[in-house]
């Protein structure tokens, strides 16, 4: 067995800009980074509406489609049921939802809205431009940069 050698004894000098190891080449650093920096823009908006990120997203689900059963919200938002959970209980705690079980399948956990959730979302209506001024971006960049990342993870998932 031939040993293992150097990181230097393989790259030759000079070599790194093209090396298809090198660390800012990399779409899974880029992504990650790109993804902790934008939660990152989103903490001072939502803390005054009293939502965390994750929290935020389960928010702009029912805003959207509610009620929900928790498998549904679950698949939409691509969490895991013991994801969800603790993020649905806070919610709940705040007043923003309430948990039931479905009247037509007891099997199933139904999320919907309390009327303080649903008014938060007037509030919720100043976050996306808040994002795209903290950003600097046009929001032609930003839907594109939207349907990249989307086309991403439908290639991930196939």
């Amino acid at each position: 067995m031939a040993p293992i050698a150097a990181p230097t004894d393989r790259v030759p000098a000079g070599a790194q800009a093209d090396d298809p190891l090198s660390l800012d080449r990399q779409v899974c650093f880029a992504v990650v980074v790109a993804a902790r920096s934008i939660v990152s823009l989103y903490r001072p908006v939502l803390e005054p509406m009293g939502l965390t990120h994750p929290q935020y997203l389960v928010m702009l689900a029912l805003w959207g489609q509610a009620p929900l059963s928790v498998k549904s919200l679950s698949s939409l938002l691509q969490l895991d049921p013991g994801t969800l959970s603790p993020l649905l209980k806070r919610l709940e705690a705040g007043g923003l939802l309430t948990r039931h079980r479905d009247t037509h399948d007891e099997r199933l956990l139904s999320v919907e809205l309390t009327p303080k959730g649903v008014a938060l979302r007037e509030q919720a209506l100043n976050v996306p431009p808040a994002i795209v001024d903290r950003l600097g971006m046009s929001v032609d960049e930003l839907e594109t940069l939207h349907r990249a990342l989307t086309r991403v993870i439908a290639a991930s998932t196939s």
